[in-house]
């Protein structure tokens, strides 16, 4: 319950830089997408590509705060912590830090230049993360090749023989591109 998005693209940001020597190809699921996206925008030199997986960007503010009703804000704000519901397992919970910190790290409220190979897959059925918010994540973007595709009857965790073949040939594919422009 401690962490936060901005510790977790730092964490993030910490391996890059001790464990790679030059370009590396980002790839994020849900929450992971969103990280991938803050660290475009601070360590742009570093990133050779992104697979975008359910990305699920400003989740935080455009997901939670905005679903919460007032007594939820009101415990949030008074006490800290409240919890919500979970379809896997117990119930999420969601620190005032993570909502505050969130609204510090939004990457849909400005410019978001990627300016190498992205991909973003998404699944029609996820009941996580909508299909709008990869629209307005691709629409967002600033890049030259950026390619969206949506995936009939997947779900969150896209993890189908098929879903994981998907991402296996986008991975692939954005790394050859990087290879290409190194």
């Amino acid at each position: 319950t401690d962490g936060c998005i901005g510790d977790w693209a730092e964490d993030a940001r910490a391996v890059i830089e001790a464990q790679s020597q030059g370009p590396v190809v980002l790839v994020g699921s849900s929450m992971g997408g969103w990280i991938s996206a803050l660290l475009s925008k601070k360590i742009p030199e570093r990133i050779a590509g992104f697979v975008g997986i359910a990305a699920a960007p400003d989740f935080t503010e455009d997901g939670m705060w905005a679903g919460f009703d007032t007594a939820q804000r009101d415990q949030l704000m008074h006490e800290g912590l409240v919890h919500l519901p979970s379809d896997y397992g117990a119930p999420y919970p969601i620190t005032r830090r993570l909502i505050e910190d969130g609204r510090e790290n939004l990457v849909l409220r400005a410019p978001l230049p990627m300016p190498f190979p992205v991909r973003l897959l998404q699944g029609e059925a996820d009941q996580d993360v909508a299909v709008d918010v990869a629209l307005k994540l691709f629409s967002h973007i600033e890049g030259e090749d950026v390619r969206l595709t949506i995936v009939k009857g997947a779900d969150h965790r896209f993890s189908t023989p098929e879903c994981l073949a998907l991402i296996e040939e986008n991975v692939a594919e954005i790394c050859r591109l990087a290879e290409a422009r190194a």
